[in-house]
């Protein structure tokens, strides 16, 4: 089968496109890729920078959509299934393994590109702002790197599971749409976006960025207001004086869905859960900006690199 893998780490343009046997493994869930969303840690992975760095070479990929081959009995999976999954590695192929507490129904309205933009996402923006901000009915949510695939996911989410507002912060005003067709209420450019907000005037902010917007950030709350660090894709990790939290009131909370999932088997269905109502009416739709066939691989990671992506990027095998 056809797959692509990391033989170097120096960046996108070191994967290939090889011929590998198909993957076996009798207590693993295989499932034939219809779709592969493509990941900020994906390009992490051809640096050997994320904290998970497999042995040489190896296929990255660490969501999918796709069919059922083969399941273990009592996975509660059959061949034939429509499923999304979480694979950590090796989506970025024909077939991949997944284990079944990672493989999730898809529902028939949701498409195999859209299915392959929610595992990583979604899941992670629910964690965050469900689980870790715990997000009231009628508060007022800003959402840094709105654009991306965890801002739009953000977006969606908040404003399913109660949200009054939710403020779409951009770089640019081309990015600005992409946020609105998320379902922003508000969209302002991160050049000045506190002037914009003012301060006091937020409940939760969700950060996957970083730099140095954080400290403006940190004076949009207001009292019990909370910060939602998800990662840091403008590459600065922010330091934070503690004294701003004990004067204001307010928060900032880690947010780490992946290691939190791996202590908890079980528990990333269990999110899955109390999305479905929500795929299923439409609430949740991912936006998916550009798909790209297997073999552009690198491409797909070159966009995400120089953050040209809006919404997820998507590999079709």
């Amino acid at each position: 089968m056809r797959a692509i893998q990391i033989t170097s780490l120096g960046g996108p343009d070191a994967v290939e496109l090889v011929d590998v046997p198909e993957p076996v493994a009798p207590h693993l869930v295989k499932i034939e890729v219809k779709a592969a969303g493509v990941s900020f840690p994906d390009l992490l992975h051809t640096r050997g920078l994320y904290q998970i760095r497999p042995e040489l070479p190896f296929t990255p990929g660490i969501e999918v959509a796709g069919v059922v081959v083969t399941a273990p009995e009592g996975s509660g999976f059959a061949p034939g299934d429509r499923v999304a999954a979480l694979t950590q590695v090796g989506g970025f192929a024909e077939q991949v393994l997944a284990d079944p507490d990672d493989v999730f129904a898809l529902p028939d309205e949701v498409g195999f590109e859209a299915g392959a933009a929610l595992p990583l996402n979604y899941l992670t923006a629910y964690f965050a702002l469900v689980e870790r901000g715990r997000l009231a009915e009628g508060e007022i949510v800003l959402v840094h790197g709105a654009a991306g695939g965890i801002g739009t996911a953000a977006i969606q989410m908040a404003k399913a599971f109660g949200a009054g507002e939710v403020i779409a912060v951009v770089s640019t005003e081309a990015k600005a749409e992409a946020a609105r067709a998320a379902g922003a209420d508000r969209v302002v450019l991160a050049d000045g976006f506190l002037d914009a907000v003012g301060k006091d005037s937020v409940d939760l902010v969700v950060d996957p960025v970083g730099g140095d917007r954080f400290t403006d950030s940190l004076r949009t709350l207001r009292a019990d207001g909370r910060l939602l660090v998800i990662g840091f894709t403008a590459g600065e990790i922010p330091q934070v004086k503690v004294n701003r939290l004990l004067l204001n009131n307010i928060s900032v909370v880690g947010v780490g869905w992946g290691e939190y999932v791996r202590q908890r088997p079980g528990h990333a269905a269990v999110e899955w859960a109390a999305m479905v109502p929500h795929l299923r009416g439409g609430a949740l739709d991912p936006l998916v900006g550009a798909t790209y066939p297997l073999a552009q691989a690198s491409v797909a990671l070159r966009s995400i690199e120089n953050r040209e992506v809006t919404g997820k990027a998507v590999l079709i095998p």
